[in-house]
């Protein structure tokens, strides 16, 4: 069932019928009371609604803005800016092996997350940042209090579409991050800050990427692109120790950047010189990071571990401080 709220319910209901706001919410009231208090208010809405033969899903159906995208939406036709783009990512669960793309895109009325599946998911390697996009048969679902618009088998995905154009609001884009304790991580949340000590660092893995799409490579030839260049990136592995407990932090090429506060050159020539990381690494432990990111599961260990998505090396006491007064 869509998950409209209440407020939402009653506008379009006074949109779609010729009664006023008091008299639909006094009719709420009325059918609640009839009804024992065994009905929510949102129940008896949906109610009132029939009643007036008034459709609330149809209102949710077909092309739509993003800020009315809600939880439990299908057939949603979306048209939106691609602000940010993320690898695509293969996974496999139990026998089950499949892949997975994420875009953050944005009209002139918010952000979402689209998250595509299967074959989908490939298209992500022929989008740029600022393409616009127009999803088609997709359904919506919350993740961690944020909602997200998915794409399966059966959506379509049409990159640049002719004629259509989308304004994005000027403000930044701002994602709220939740403190956590190490202890109390759980795995899949996103959008976590973890406050901690560095008490170990491992020589960084490089590995070979397509510089076109960025991809991990086999036998240095990408299939999406047999004919791209061929160029390294690396991922720098870490603990995190903040009292309650300790973990694994992964920190991919520009995390690891932030990290250690190096360039990509200087980066790259330790894989030529391994031993070289031996002063980065001396010069980091003890020092107190704060990351953001999301929390995977380690299926080969059985472990919990964290993926991050921004590093600040230099937190602020004071700000530090009062978070910390304000969680007592």
């Amino acid at each position: 069932m869509i998950k409209i709220p209440y407020d939402d319910l009653v506008q379009k209901i006074v949109e779609n019928s010729s009664i006023s706001k008091e008299e639909i919410e006094t009719k709420i009231k009325k059918k609640m009371d009839q009804l024992s208090g065994l009905i929510s208010k949102e129940g008896a809405a949906h109610i009132i609604a029939n009643e007036l033969n008034i459709k609330l899903n149809a209102q949710f159906s077909g092309r739509i803005q993003i800020k009315n995208v809600l939880q439990g939406l299908r057939d949603v036709e979306v048209l939106g800016k691609v602000l940010r783009k993320y690898d695509l990512k293969e996974f496999q669960v139990g026998e089950r092996k499949g892949k997975v793309a994420n875009l953050l895109i944005g009209d002139e009325t918010g952000t979402i997350r689209l998250v595509m599946w299967g074959h989908v998911a490939e298209k992500v390697n022929e989008i740029k940042e600022n393409d616009i996009v127009k999803v088609k048969s997709a359904y919506s679902r919350e993740n961690n209090g944020n909602m997200e618009i998915h794409m399966n088998e059966r959506s379509e995905l049409e990159i640049n579409p002719k004629g259509e154009t989308v304004e994005v609001s000027n403000q930044p884009i701002k994602t709220e991050f939740k403190r956590k304790n190490i202890a109390d991580l759980k795995e899949n949340e996103t959008n976590i800050e973890l406050l901690g000590t560095l008490v170990d660092m491992f020589d960084p893995k490089f590995f070979s990427v397509c510089s076109q799409c960025n991809k991990s490579v086999k036998e240095n030839a990408c299939q999406a692109h047999p004919n791209a260049d061929i160029k390294f990136s690396y991922v720098l592995n870490a603990f995190l120790d903040d009292g309650t407990d300790n973990l694994r932090a992964v920190f991919f090429r520009d995390q690891a950047l932030a990290l250690t506060s190096m360039k990509d050159e200087d980066m790259l020539k330790i894989r030529d010189e391994p031993e070289s990381f031996a002063d980065v690494k001396k010069n980091m432990l003890g020092s107190l990071v704060k990351v953001t990111g999301r929390v995977v599961k380690n299926q080969m260990f059985e472990r919990l571990e964290f993926m991050a998505s921004g590093v600040n090396i230099n937190p602020d006491p004071k700000e530090e401080l009062a978070k910390l007064k304000n969680d007592v």
